[in-house]
C-alpha cells in the first residue's frame, strides 16, 4: 500500500508526533503532501503545530495588555509564525548557524514570544504559558544571552538585554566579575543625565527605554533577593540550574481579571493597591572621590564594599486620568503614604513610553515636601507580578547627587480585584 493512499486525517495525525522541521521536510516529498500540508484553506495543520508549543494568538496580548494581533492577516498567519519561532529554536541551539542578516531578526522573534503571551487571571494563578515554557527552555540551553562570537550592534545589545531582564539570572550572572560590571554600571553618576530623564532611558532624549540599564538594575536587586553561588568565578561551563524567582520569565504574564476588558479602564495598569518598593544603595561619598577618573570598579569587589537593601510598603489610589498619545492607555496618576513613616507620602504616573513599554515615575518626600525621585519600567505584561525595575536619586539631579537602584511590585496580599 501506498502512503499516498493514506487517508489524510490520519496523515495529519501522525504529522502532529512530528517535530515542525520534520513536517516541512515531509511536505517537500510530493506535490500531494506538500499540498495537503501548505495549502489548506485553513491552515489548521500548522495552527494544531503551533499550538503544541505555544500560546493561542487568538487571545494573546501585548505588554500593554491589548489584543497582539489585531488583524486577520496577522492573527492567521500560524504557519509563518511557527517558522520563524522554529528557525529561531534552531540558531539558540547552534549559534554557528546563525546567519549575519538574521541577527536581530532571530532576536527580535524571541523577543515576539515573551511579549506576546496569554494573560492570567490574578497574580496567584499557576497557569502558566507554553510560550513561557517553550523560551526559557530555549534559553536556558543556549548562549545566546553571553556569547562573543561577533560584535554585536546596538540594536542587538539592546534585544539581547530585553530577553536577559525577563529571562532572570544565567550562570555568569552568579559570577562575582559580573555583578562587579552590573553595579559598576547602576551606581556610575555619568549614567544619570537630563537626556535620559535620570532613568534606565536612552541618552538622545526619546524616552525609549535602555534594555541594557534595565538589565544591570535586574541584576543588581536580583542578587538580594535570590541565593546564588557567589564563589564559583572559574566553575566553567557545568550546567547551571535555572532559578525561577520573581524577577524571571514565569512571572512576566499579563494580570487581567475576567471582569475587566483590555481596552481603555479607570485603572489599566492595576496602580490601585498595596505596593512593595526596594532599594539598593551603597556610600556614594566613597563614589564621588571616583568621579574625576574612570570609575575604579574594584572598589564593589572590596570585601568591605557595604550595599545597603531595604524595602517599604505603600498603598497607591489612582488620583486623576489624563489623555496621553496611546488612545487605550491613558495617563495614570496616583498617590499613596508610605506604611510606618508617618507622613511620607508618594506620587507619580504611569505611561507608555514611545517603544510601548509601561513608565513609572514618583517623587516622596515628607510634609509635602519631595525629595526623592525614581523612574522605572514594568517589566512584563500589564500588571505582571514581575514588577517594576528602575533608578532612583533626588529631585534636584545635583551633580554629585546618590543614585541606585528600585524594585517595585505587587503585595502578595494585593488582589486583583483591589486594582479595577
Amino acid at each position: 500500500m501506498s502512503i499516498t493512499t493514506i487517508p489524510p486525517e490520519l496523515v495529519e495525525h501522525i504529522l502532529l508526533e512530528c517535530d515542525p522541521l520534520d513536517v516541512s521536510a515531509f511536505s517537500q516529498t510530493s506535490h500531494y503532501f506538500n499540498s495537503l500540508i501548505n495549502h489548506s484553506p485553513d491552515s489548521h495543520l500548522w495552527r494544531l503545530l503551533y499550538l503544541q508549543y505555544f500560546d493561542d494568538r487568538r487571545i494573546c496580548v501585548n505588554q500593554l495588555g491589548l489584543p497582539s494581533y489585531q488583524t486577520p492577516s496577522s492573527l492567521n498567519d500560524w504557519k509563518g509564525a511557527l517558522e520563524r519561532r522554529i528557525r529561531a529554536r534552531t540558531v539558540l541551539n547552534d549559534l554557528t548557524k546563525c546567519r549575519k542578516e538574521e541577527r536581530c531578526e532571530v532576536l527580535e522573534t524571541m523577543v515576539e514570544v515573551i511579549r506576546n503571551i496569554k494573560p492570567v487571571s490574578s497574580i496567584s494563578s499557576d497557569d502558566l504559558s507554553q510560550s513561557i515554557v517553550w523560551a526559557t527552555s530555549t534559553i536556558r540551553y543556549s548562549r545566546i544571552l553571553e556569547h562573543k562570537l561577533w560584535p554585536l550592534s546596538p540594536r542587538e545589545l539592546q534585544l539581547r538585554a530585553v530577553l536577559h531582564t525577563h529571562y532572570g539570572l544565567t550562570l555568569q550572572d552568579s559570577k562575582r566579575w559580573r555583578h562587579v560590571e552590573s553595579r559598576a554600571f547602576v551606581y556610575n553618576m555619568r549614567n544619570y543625565k537630563d537626556e535620559n530623564d535620570f532613568g534606565p532611558f536612552l541618552m538622545d532624549g526619546s524616552g525609549r527605554v535602555n534594555w541594557v540599564h534595565v538589565k544591570a538594575v535586574h541584576h543588581v536587586m536580583s542578587m538580594h533577593i535570590e541565593e546564588v553561588d557567589r564563589d564559583g568565578d572559574d566553575n566553567g561551563g557545568e550546567e547551571f540550574a535555572y532559578t525561577i524567582y520573581q524577577m524571571s520569565l514565569a512571572y512576566c504574564h499579563s494580570v487581567l481579571s475576567p471582569t475587566v476588558g483590555t481596552q481603555e479602564q479607570s485603572d489599566w495598569a492595576g496602580v490601585a493597591g498595596r505596593w512593595i518598593v526596594s532599594f539598593a544603595f551603597c556610600d556614594h561619598r566613597e563614589l564621588l572621590s571616583k568621579i574625576p577618573h574612570p570609575l575604579d570598579t574594584s572598589i564593589f569587589s572590596d570585601p568591605d564594599f557595604v550595599e545597603v537593601f531595604r524595602s517599604l510598603t505603600v498603598d497607591l489610589v489612582i488620583t486623576s486620568i489624563s489623555p496621553s498619545s496611546h488612545p487605550d492607555r491613558p495617563t495614570l496618576h496616583f498617590s499613596g503614604t508610605i506604611m510606618g513613616t508617618g507622613d511620607h507620602v508618594m506620587v507619580g504616573s504611569v505611561q507608555v513610553t514611545p517603544d510601548d513599554c509601561i513608565r513609572w515615575h514618583f517623587v516622596s518626600g515628607e510634609q509635602g515636601n519631595p525629595i526623592w525621585s525614581s523612574e522605572g519600567v514594568q517589566i512584563g505584561g500589564v500588571r505582571s507580578p514581575f514588577g517594576v525595575l528602575g533608578s532612583w536619586t533626588t529631585v534636584f539631579h545635583d551633580e554629585h547627587d546618590p543614585v541606585g537602584a528600585s524594585w517595585l511590585r505587587l503585595a502578595e496580599d494585593n488582589r486583583i480585584d483591589q486594582c479595577t
